[in-house]
């Protein structure tokens, strides 16, 4: 999987969950049909939305984009849809292209987060494995925490 195919998944994900937590607050709020698509919407989207968050830190530092750059990727995931368009932008400048910079054969890795990204690349499987629990863990944690509205009383 190249940084492109990476991006580009993550980013449609992310705003196809936006599409379905939408409908379900509309279900919910404008038809008052029902109530039983947001929780899982919500869900599924703020699951997606960690997934776009780490897949945007990845390729960011597989870039070398700057930090602006990069806060602008992570800032796309907040107004719904907004990833689609920077990706198309970032594809159109040319700032997905090519391969793994830090892939086996590639580049040296310089400082620790760069060697973090060389392990991530040179052990797929296990990185799979890991980035799945961590994203699990922070996802159950910010479950736990609730909404960030307290539910009416």
């Amino acid at each position: 999987m190249t940084p492109r195919l990476l991006f580009r998944v993550a980013a449609i994900a992310e705003a196809i969950t936006w599409a379905f937590l939408l409908t379900a607050m509309f279900l919910k709020y404008v038809a008052r049909t029902t109530d039983a698509l947001v929780s899982p919407a919500g869900g599924i989207h703020g699951f997606v939305f960690l997934c776009y968050v780490a897949a945007t830190v990845f390729v960011w530092i597989d870039r070398r984009w700057s930090v602006g750059t990069g806060l602008v990727g992570l800032a796309s995931a907040i107004v719904p849809f907004a990833t689609i368009p920077f990706d198309v932008v970032m594809d159109r400048r040319g700032r997905l292209d090519g391969g793994w910079r830090l892939a086996p054969g590639g580049a040296a890795p310089r400082g620790i987060i760069e060697h973090a990204q060389a392990w991530v690349l040179r052990r797929p499987v296990m990185a799979a494995l890991t980035a799945v629990v961590l994203v699990s863990l922070v996802f159950t944690a910010l479950l736990i925490a609730g909404p960030p509205v307290p539910k009416p009383s």
